[in-house]
């Protein structure tokens, strides 16, 4: 697989949290930042497949935008209500 050298600037203090949490890993900086922009992407994709899938279910069931915040409101109250 072949590599591209990039460019990137970070603050000073982000740069050193990069710099510790890579050695706790015994990680170079790039390969911590490669894994950061991995996870990042992956859970980006599974928010996207899961807004998706509510967005499938919710036109399938005739659902508006209105019924699912009613829902989410009523089910955020009874949750509030057992403690």
């Amino acid at each position: 697989m072949s590599t591209t050298t990039v460019n990137v600037a970070f603050q000073s203090t982000l740069l050193q949290e990069i710099d510790r949490a890579a050695r706790a890993e015994s990680r170079s900086r790039s390969e911590f930042l490669r894994e950061a922009a991995r996870s990042y992407i992956q859970r980006k994709q599974r928010w996207n497949d899961v807004f998706a899938m509510g967005n499938e279910i919710a036109r399938t069931r005739g659902l508006s935008d209105d019924d699912v915040t009613k829902e989410i409101m009523a089910y955020r109250k009874s949750k509030a209500s057992r403690r």
